[in-house]
């Protein structure tokens, strides 16, 4: 039997097709009006007997299609009874799009030109069109909802300057916006600005604008790191207001206020944090009891006690709800006064804490739990390098509280692993900078025993306070409202995608159940520790991984194994841990439970605000690495395929964390072939295969730092 090959549509019927799209779009814009062929041929300027014949054509078959009706002979209108949906819109590089709708498992294709005015991740609603033996298409007849209205990008303007554009940085805005003279805003040829989207008229190719504030010059280092902040909708500054009413706050500690709380000021504490940090927002404290166990406190600020609802000081921390750590400073969630002064826990000042004190045996078992507001005293300020060393057997202060710290914390880490918790090791990129925070090199930072030290302390807080709130004594359900960290399950298919990939290459992992599945993966992790897949494997373990997020929906935390979670223990910077404080104290006071709907609300905003400072985070990121590598441009390097997709292959130079792209198209020995299958790319000739994971030779080509992306190319 012959194999069908596959009919190339001829040029008459691409050409039918098109005329079919313009024709339902003049319908669409007008739906209540009718139409005959010579209408719709004058207004398509169809002039010639051969055009308006096909005209005719493209009508009768959307007629056909039931996508246009005819009302009366020869006069024709939309068919309203076709299917509207409403969705988020996500535009791809050519400028094509597909709308995500809940509940749909897969996204409608919208044609370029048929989206409208709708920009990245608006709200929109569209029409469906079904054609025959092809897939649904969509197109946008209004925008519902704009994502955002203010963008960033470099502003240029005409000789005549009556006029200029904004040119926005972002493939998902496939339009530059037209401003008028009178909107300028004193900015400068070439200078980057924020700029407001006013209105787009119908008629319109381009939205018009404002510009609402000039960032300065591209290229400075406060412009890109302002313009990485605008771009997200993310302050970069405090309001006057806000910043005056937390001035004006009694901080001073006092005898009433300690007479409310449980006074551990005479316990030995201290504070183990990065060397860099200013605000200490987790204290512990140790002492031996005399049945041989151990009280271990974990004493965090009391933000709360300061920042109370409905006062601008809280409306602007939960509009923000999180700090932002971009690559050269810290966008904090409270003012400078709180977050580095007041609430942070430093050494050998009496502070107000919210703590979690239990009572360890030396199995790391709790045997007895006790939460509420406290006062205590630091001793001391370790850095996690000191504690470090004293781990590792230097001599210093508090040495055997800290080994003692650290022998409960490898006990508890263990049990947590052994229990299912995932455990994939933790390498940020670091830049050294100079005085104007140009960056002068890179190092990484790695977890070691002092970070694992804090890390389980604080997640044993995190996870009694939840279960806590959640459950009486008898382990019951207490129904009230509470905020948790929850993590949900992998996608089954991208499990059974991983397993299935990884046997191809000696591996297995067995996803019968949960429990089995995160155990081995665990072992999978630790097969390939050294191995050259090991990166290939730990990046696709990552992506078969669900994201964490805030809700009063209690699911549990996968990637812990914990099945009550929640933030505690940062509310210097995380609005969540503050709501929590606020919770647990209600429940210590019997008061009745909060309102589900208003705590879920500011849930769901934090796990947005959250992304959002991710996003801005790695874009900063992304930033230092392209102005980094400006130096190195021509030079050539060891890296490791660290993506893989229909355009290109993203690889990863490990001496300094830098990703940049090889373009298929660049490749010249051979016609390359996205495999998703595989994860890599194939040469239909030769059948060379480049795979993620892969180790190969690449030349630093180009590093554009407005685009913040390296362009490399592969050598070997």
């Amino acid at each position: 039997m012959t194999k069908k090959k596959n009919k190339i549509p001829s040029k008459h019927i691409i050409k039918l097709r098109e005329l079919k799209r313009n024709i339902l779009s003049i319908f669409i814009k007008h739906p209540s009006k009718h139409y005959n062929y010579k209408q719709i041929s004058s207004i398509l300027d169809k002039k010639n007997p051969r055009q308006r014949e096909l005209v005719i054509q493209a009508i009768q078959k959307l007629v056909v299609e039931k996508q246009l009706l005819e009302i009366k002979q020869g006069k024709y209108q939309i068919n309203l009874q076709k299917e509207y949906v409403i969705g988020k819109i996500d535009f791809n590089q050519n400028g094509n799009a597909y709308l995500m709708v809940d509940g749909l498992e897969k996204d409608i294709f919208i044609p370029k030109g048929k989206t409208g005015h709708a920009l990245q991740n608006d709200v929109v609603k569209v029409i469906v069109h079904q054609f025959k033996n092809r897939k649904p298409e969509a197109e946008v007849l209004e925008v519902i909802e704009r994502f955002k209205t203010q963008f960033v990008g470099k502003f240029e303007y005409t000789n005549t300057k009556n006029f200029g554009f904004v040119i926005v940085n972002k493939n998902s805005l496939h339009t530059d916006i037209f401003v008028p003279k009178e909107k300028f805003k004193g900015a400068k040829n070439g200078q980057i600005v924020s700029v407001e989207l006013v209105n787009w008229h119908d008629k319109e190719d381009s939205p018009n604008g404002k510009i609402i504030k000039v960032l300065g010059d591209p290229g400075e280092n406060d412009t890109e790191i302002h313009a990485i902040l605008a771009d997200y909708g993310l302050p970069s500054e405090f309001p006057k207001e806000v910043e005056y009413e937390a001035e004006q706050l009694d901080t001073s500690i006092k005898l009433e206020e300690i007479l409310k709380r449980r006074d551990m000021r005479g316990v030995t504490t201290f504070t183990i944090d990065p060397a860099d940090a200013k605000d200490f927002d987790d204290a512990l404290s140790i002492q031996k009891l005399q049945n041989g166990n151990w009280e271990i406190g974990i004493h965090i600020a009391d933000v709360s006690h300061y920042v109370k609802p409905g006062t601008l000081l809280d409306n602007e921390a939960y509009s923000r709800a999180t700090s932002i750590y971009l690559v050269d400073r810290v966008v904090p969630m409270l003012p400078e006064i709180l977050s580095n002064n007041v609430c942070s826990l430093r050494p050998n000042e009496d502070k107000y804490t919210f703590s979690a004190v239990f009572e360890l045996n030396n199995k790391a078992e709790v045997k007895k739990q006790w939460f509420g507001r406290t006062v205590i005293h630091s001793d001391k300020r370790f850095t996690y390098e000191e504690a470090q060393e004293i781990i590792e057997g230097k001599k210093g202060d508090f040495e055997e509280e800290v080994k003692k710290l650290n022998e409960l914390a490898q006990i508890m880490r263990e049990k947590r692993l052994k229990n299912g918790a995932i455990s994939f090791d933790k390498i940020e990129v670091k830049f050294k900078l100079d005085k104007h925070k140009n960056p002068i090199g890179v190092y990484f930072k790695i977890g070691k025993d002092s970070n694992h030290l804090i890390e389980e302390f604080m997640l044993l807080a995190n996870q009694k306070v939840s279960k806590y709130v959640s459950t009486n004594k008898k382990g019951n359900p207490t129904g009230r409202t509470f905020i948790y960290r929850i993590h949900d399950d992998p996608d089954p298919t991208k499990l059974l995608s991983l397993k299935q990939f990884v046997n191809t290459l000696g591996y297995d992992i067995n996803i019968t159940n949960k429990k089995d599945t995160y155990l081995s993966i665990n072992k999978l992790l630790k097969d390939v520790k050294g191995k050259g897949e090991e990166n290939m494997i730990e990046t696709l373990a990552v992506r078969t991984m669900s994201k964490a997020k805030y809700s009063t929906e209690n699911i549990g935390h996968y990637g812990l194994a914990f099945d009550y979670y929640s933030h505690f223990t940062s509310p210097i910077r995380r609005y969540p841990d503050i709501i929590a404080h606020r919770l647990l104290q209600e429940f210590i006071e019997n008061k009745p439970s909060a309102n589900k709907e208003t705590i879920e609300e500011m849930a769901k905003h934090s796990s947005e605000m959250e992304k959002l400072a991710a996003d801005a985070e790695r874009d900063s990121i992304k930033y230092m690495q392209v102005k980094f590598m400006e130096q190195h441009v021509g030079e050539t390097f060891d890296g490791v395929i660290s993506g893989v997709t229909d355009f290109g292959i993203y690889v990863e130079i490990r001496e300094f964390g830098a990703e940049g792209l090889i373009r298929l198209r660049d490749i010249r020995d051979d016609d390359y072939r996205y495999d998703e299958k595989t994860y890599s790319v194939i040469g239909q000739r030769t059948g060379n295969q480049l795979q993620l994971g892969d180790n190969i030779n690449v030349k630093v080509t180009k590093a554009n730092l407005e685009k913040k992306q390296l362009d490399f190319e592969l050598i070997g």
